[in-house]
């Protein structure tokens, strides 16, 4: 009997280890995990809904979603794609929905849904769960692999490595001749302290656009103000394909914000529209732009040198441009970053080029696995980082079965 040991016991590890023995049951599993729970970012995903995947169904295009892993991935995604996480989980008795924004959820609403899914399907397949089973070191002897933890020694044919962003795993992994690409915070929201912001905490626009100045990244969606600075789908997109480059900036940099995603020629015709048909009114007291809400407004004419009593008739043309400016130009600088909420992400780990995607094995050692973020893949915010645990598992799963 083959023996299979899988180290961590999380999204990745646990959808590698049931694949593998549905695929073939005379297959020895066994799942060690260091912490004293299994599944916990599973768990706490989504606020606690778990974020299942993303209704994106073409390979292509959902490649697009991971600054790091977007090559790689798409001969995966034709193989295990969103499609087919939807049926894995409804054969097992958990239907999915798609809300408004495309993120996927199980119907019941809650994570625990998929942690009750993934610890029958253990318990009923005979795969043994370890808890407080941190691995030490992981060598070959003999033509086998032994898993070397503070409890006890395992032996195995197929080690498969989805322990997640661990230094300590990542460490063990430059012991087999992996290379390690540093890893840096992905999903963060900007820190930023600027008036005309100050308080407004809880504030959105629904369709903005951030640039990072100097560089050709921008991103496009929800902007959310906080308590903080800025964040929101469009910030946290940015966060991500701008990881590298922020971390080289050491998380000082200018962001523009564009509130109404429309060019400054265009507000500002809007503007002098305004000035005609709004003549006598102040125009402090109204957003006429329904996407920003009057708070926000208030601030971007004042920051406009508009002031406050000023009615629509008596603006110049100088006003009306800087406020078409602020709408659509604001220049705002960033200093640091906040982790967004419970999921943390990183972009690091094992270099791509050292693995074969056919079947998520290393190129170096043959019977060597890898799944989930202890590559260097990763994702925005959406489902998209489980949807990379779920293909990998699968994959690798069906390679280690048919051995």
């Amino acid at each position: 009997m083959k023996k299979v040991v899988i180290i961590g016991g999380g999204a990745a590890g646990f959808f590698t280890a049931i694949n593998a023995k549905e695929f073939n049951p005379e297959l020895d599993i066994t799942i060690l995990e260091k912490g004293k729970e299994v599944l916990q970012k599973v768990k706490i995903s989504g606020g606690g809904r778990c974020n299942v995947t993303h209704a994106c169904f073409e390979p292509k295009e959902l490649t697009k979603f991971y600054p790091r892993g977007e090559k790689e991935l798409l001969g995966p995604f034709h193989q295990f794609m969103t499609g087919d996480t939807f049926e894995w989980f409804e054969n097992r008795g958990v239907p999915l929905k798609i809300e408004e924004d495309n993120r996927v959820f199980p119907e019941a609403n809650t994570s625990q849904a998929i942690i009750d899914c993934f610890e029958n399907a253990v318990d009923n397949l005979g795969i043994k769960v370890l808890k407080n089973h941190g691995v030490n070191s992981v060598y070959q002897q003999n033509e086998k692999w032994i898993i070397n933890t503070k409890n006890q020694d395992f032996e195995a044919d197929y080690v498969v490595i989805a322990a997640g962003s661990s230094k300590k795993i990542w460490e063990l992994c430059q012991t087999l001749n992996h290379t390690i690409i540093e890893p840096v915070p992905s999903l963060f929201t900007f820190n930023i302290k600027d008036k005309r912001i100050i308080d407004l905490g809880g504030i959105s626009v629904p369709n903005a656009e951030v640039t990072l100045v100097g560089t050709n990244l921008e991103s496009s969606g929800p902007l959310l103000i906080t308590h903080w600075g800025l964040s929101g789908p469009a910030i946290l997109k940015l966060s991500a394909f701008g990881a590298r480059i922020l971390a080289d900036k050491n998380y000082q940099y200018n962001v523009l914000v564009n509130w109404l995603g429309q060019d400054t020629k265009s507000v500002f015709s809007e503007l002098q529209q305004l000035k005609k048909s709004q003549a006598k009114k102040q125009v402090s007291l109204k957003s006429p732009f329904t996407d920003i809400p009057r708070r926000l407004w208030e601030r971007l004419v004042t920051a406009s040198e508009i002031k406050n009593n000023q009615n629509w008739a008596d603006l110049s043309n100088n006003q009306l441009q800087n406020l078409a400016n602020q709408l659509t130009k604001g220049l705002f600088n960033a200093n640091g970053r906040t982790t967004f909420k419970e999921e943390f992400v990183t972009a690091g780990g094992i270099d791509l080029k050292e693995i074969n995607f056919k079947r998520f094995e290393s190129k170096k050692h043959q019977s060597l696995f890898f799944v989930g973020e202890v590559l260097n893949i990763d994702a925005v915010t959406g489902g998209f980082n489980f949807q990379n645990a779920w293909t990998g598992g699968f994959i690798c799963a069906k390679a280690i079965a048919e051995h």
